[in-house]
């Protein structure tokens, strides 16, 4: 395993803020793309005559390319350092929203949007992998948990800005500034990452699992493109066929892992204390985040009759809520910040069910869920990673964002097909998805197990 010298410049002490806020908002960006565009669907397809297939394929083709090169992102980083490829794909993400704002078409607009998801996943990595080394102590555990509240709430508020953009219809623009508004934020990020990021070097010469790399890509990318265009197409039996083959291949892949002297993913961090149960609550927080955001949204849309505008500004008091108990929640006696997560699921549970109940529950809900998610969410990143070495700092980033990105597409092809096979019935989808949040508090209790042993 290749070890990362870190040079502290004098004065890195104080450079803490301006390095964490230059981290989150790469990451907060990135977040933003994964579902700012959702809102916009209906107007990009009027104005480009796209097909329901292509709007799929826009929405889709981010989260495909983005999932499947996570974890070659996290490594790349550790191979050729994590400032160069965080700034590398600030770059690439940049000039990839600029490209899709200015598309003139369906297909470059879904070929911009790969090369988005492939920027993204370059570029988030390396975020987790340097607040582990950059921080220590209390800074670390406070870096984390507002790592945790961007994580979460960045594609809610993805939602809000998505609705005011379409809405506003600056300058006659209609859709494009969803794209357009990462280009300010990406160049402003390109100045300011050598001047705030500290430099890091790899000190020995390593080679790139290629078989791995492959294996993994495949599998991926077998997993996740069905899952994404599978409702659209009315799952023919190439989507099951996919599937099957995914699992193989992820399977393959472990099998090569054990055998490879310079594996891709190191899959000892596995081994750490806790990192297996915080996986796993992190699958069903975020499972149940993502389809409660698709079908919620769409039963606003099309239940209710609400605009793309006031759609987005439902969400409000859900994203405001989420960020300030996601940022506070630390403020609580520190003999409870063990139990935490599991209390803020079963909140997520009661908040979900409630919802489905009646539409006159909806804002009473949405902040019992928000503040739920934030006690859930915030803190979960930080204590699964309680226990990892910094060594195994890129390959738990890796795998910690791999989950989460596979997490969240599955939560919407779950509970999207279920509500839409259900006549859009929010109850029964929310019902469904308090009982997932709900089998989350049984992994978190062992979680928080291991960080009261901490």
């Amino acid at each position: 395993m290749a070890t990362v010298q870190i040079n502290r410049p004098a004065g890195v002490e104080t450079r803490r803020g301006p390095m964490l806020a230059v981290l989150l908002l790469g990451q907060f960006m990135a977040l933003l793309d994964t579902s700012i565009v959702n809102v916009a669907m209906p107007t990009i397809g009027a104005d480009l005559h796209a097909s329901g297939a292509w709007l799929q394929l826009v929405v889709g083709g981010y989260l495909v390319t983005y999932a499947t090169t996570l974890i070659t992102g996290a490594r790349l980083g550790d191979l050729y350092g994590r400032r160069r490829m965080y700034l590398i794909g600030v770059v690439l993400f940049t000039l990839a929203s600029l490209a899709c704002g200015l598309a003139p078409a369906a297909l470059p607009l879904v070929l911009f949007r790969f090369v988005q998801g492939i920027a993204a996943a370059v570029m988030v990595p390396q975020i987790m992998s340097v607040i582990q080394t950059q921080f220590t102590g209390p800074a670390r555990a406070k870096a984390l948990s507002a790592y945790g509240v961007t994580l979460s709430a960045g594609q809610v508020v993805g939602l809000i800005a998505g609705g005011l953009l379409v809405g506003a219809n600056l300058f006659g623009t209609q859709w494009r500034p969803v794209f357009l508004i990462n280009v300010p934020v990406g160049v402003c990020l390109a100045i300011l990452v050598p001047r705030v990021l500290p430099a890091d070097r790899p000190t020995a010469a390593r080679r790139l699992d290629l078989a791995g790399l492959v294996t993994l890509t495949s599998a991926v990318l077998l997993l996740v493109l069905p899952m994404v265009v599978g409702h659209e197409l009315g799952w023919p039996a190439w989507t099951f066929a996919c599937f099957a083959a995914g699992l193989v291949l992820a399977v393959l892949f472990f099998r090569i892992e054990r055998r490879v002297a310079d594996p891709l993913v190191n899959l000892d961090v596995l081994r750490s204390r806790g990192l297996g149960a915080g996986l796993i609550t992190l699958t069903c927080t975020l499972v149940a985040l993502g389809g409660f955001m698709f079908s919620f949204t769409l039963h606003l849309q099309n239940g209710l009759g609400e605009s793309a505008l006031r759609s987005g500004l439902t969400w409000l008091p859900f994203a405001t809520i989420f960020g300030l108990v996601g940022y506070f929640w630390r403020s609580l006696p520190q003999r409870l910040h063990h139990l935490v997560v599991p209390a803020g699921l079963v909140l997520c549970a009661l908040g979900y069910a409630g919802i489905g109940l009646s539409d006159t529950l909806i804002w009473p809900a949405l902040v019992l869920s928000g503040t739920g998610m934030g006690l859930a969410a915030s803190p979960l990143v930080t204590q699964s990673l309680v226990h990892v070495p910094l060594a195994r700092a890129a390959d738990a980033s890796g795998i910690v964002t791999t989950t989460m990105q596979l997490s969240q597409v599955a939560g919407v092809t779950i509970f999207g097909t279920l509500f839409l096979s259900n006549d859009q019935s929010l109850a029964t989808t929310t019902w469904f998805i308090a009982a997932v949040a709900a089998a989350g508090i049984i992994a978190g209790s062992f979680l928080s197990r291991a960080v009261r042993a901490a």
